[in-house]
């Protein structure tokens, strides 16, 4: 075995008995072949234990690294689209991965752990925000929509009256994303937070008179709740700031009603994310519990604290059946950036665009690309964060989410795209 190779099926083998492992795995048995430079080596994960199996046995799935990729994985931090099994496996475009679909899924879980131990890096320190936790409400409210009165749940904390800013979750996930910034006393000193549950998300429950088909989601019926929010709930223009598929429906907000927004801050805004929907996302045969928090996890930086980013897979691992799967509909088969962004007019309202270098799902150069779209926009890349900046390292994105919106204090400005230390 190649030395690079016998290091990282070292580094694998290191994750057999680890605890978290053996809760993703229940019941699982795989074999996953490791291919590089003509070298192969196979590695057995059952019961929560890993061994190697040689080089020669029949394998479940075959990942083969193309040339310079296991380098860059035995690097510390391992660079963007290294990080873990499904950056590799759908992000990089010199590996190659071989095996049934629903293997893959089903094996997801319990892989990206594997990975996420075997590639682990130091975590990037910052520092503390003051945070109080006890400042922040939640409560039901009522939205008149166009498919008629919708409720949610919403929560609230900061200064009333003070300028608005409304959080939007991601695909799949809910407000408990924004937990941090809610709790921020600094931040909220200056702002009014809201962070609301879309329907059907988090504390928000399905309709009583929902009849129980399959939850679907569009660019209209997500941007329908979103106004409705901000005029009824909000009451005055926001600063409105979405993450993943919040950020492509703030695009959209910013295009076609910009009288209720006094600021855009897309959080990882995608161009045009496609690829994003797999069958283990809602398949009888795939528990989506494990498969979906899974499949966000690699998604983040692995030098963002642990304890941060398992709670962002944990949100993740709750989510009703085929509501994810529903959501990557409006962000990764409907919307177009290219179509958007042109009808944003950013040198009237300031329009800040926060990227992150691990995200392979909305890249910075995806940001690039809104970026020159909108003449007056301007664009920050923050090299030690992922997809999901607020909930991974709170600590670390404060930095940067300050910067953004003292930006929109100060009206816009001139265009720029910015890469933080």
């Amino acid at each position: 075995m190649a030395d690079p190779l016998h290091e990282l099926v070292a580094r694998l083998l290191a994750a057999s008995g680890d605890g978290e492992l053996a809760r993703l795995s229940p019941g699982l048995s795989c074999r996953l072949a490791l291919c590089s430079g003509g070298e192969r080596a196979v590695v057995h994960l059952e019961d929560g234990a890993l061994r190697h199996a040689g080089a020669t046995v029949a394998a479940d799935l075959e990942l083969e690294l193309g040339q310079g990729v296991l380098q860059r994985m035995l690097e510390v931090p391992p660079p963007p689209r290294h990080q873990g099994f499904t950056a590799l496996q759908i992000a990089n475009a010199d590996v190659r991965l071989e095996g049934e679909d629903l293997v893959v899924a089903r094996a997801r879980s319990a892989l990206e752990r594997v990975f996420e131990i075997a590639l682990a890096a130091p975590e990037v320190p910052a520092a503390p925000r003051r945070r109080d936790p006890g400042r922040i409400a939640g409560r039901r409210v009522r939205l008149d929509c166009a498919e008629g009165g919708v409720e949610i749940h919403t929560q609230v904390s900061g200064r009333p009256g003070a300028t608005p800013i409304v959080f939007l979750h991601t695909a799949g996930a809910d407000a408990r994303q924004f937990e941090a910034q809610l709790a921020d006393l600094d931040l909220g000193e200056n702002h009014e937070m809201h962070a609301p549950d879309m329907p059907f998300h988090g504390l928000s429950l399905p309709p009583l008179g929902w009849d129980g088909s399959a939850y679907n989601l569009t660019g209209e019926r997500y941007l329908d709740w979103v106004k409705a929010y901000l005029s009824q709930v909000v009451g005055r223009p926001a600063i409105l700031a979405g993450c993943s598929m919040g950020a492509a429906v703030t695009l959209l907000c910013a295009a076609r009603s910009p009288e209720l927004l006094c600021g855009v801050l897309p959080l990882e805004p995608p161009f045009r994310a496609s690829g994003r929907i797999n069958r283990g996302q809602n398949d009888v045969s795939v528990h989506a519990g494990l498969h979906n928090g899974a499949f966000v996890r690699g998604l983040m930086a692995p030098t963002s604290p642990e304890g941060y980013r398992r709670r962002a897979s944990w949100i993740y691992s709750q989510g009703g059946p085929g509501i994810y799967q529903a959501d990557l509909a409006f962000y990764s088969l409907e919307f177009d950036g290219a179509e958007i962004a042109p009808r944003i007019d950013a040198r009237r309202l300031p329009v800040v665009l926060l990227s992150g270098a691990y995200d392979y799902s909305a890249t910075p150069e995806d940001g690039a690309r809104l970026l020159a779209l909108m003449p007056g926009a301007r664009q920050i890349v923050m090299p030690d964060l992922g997809h999901f900046p607020m909930t991974e390292h709170p600590d670390l994105f404060a930095v940067y989410l300050d910067e953004a919106l003292a930006h929109v204090a100060q009206g816009g400005g001139e265009q720029t795209s910015t890469a933080s230390n």
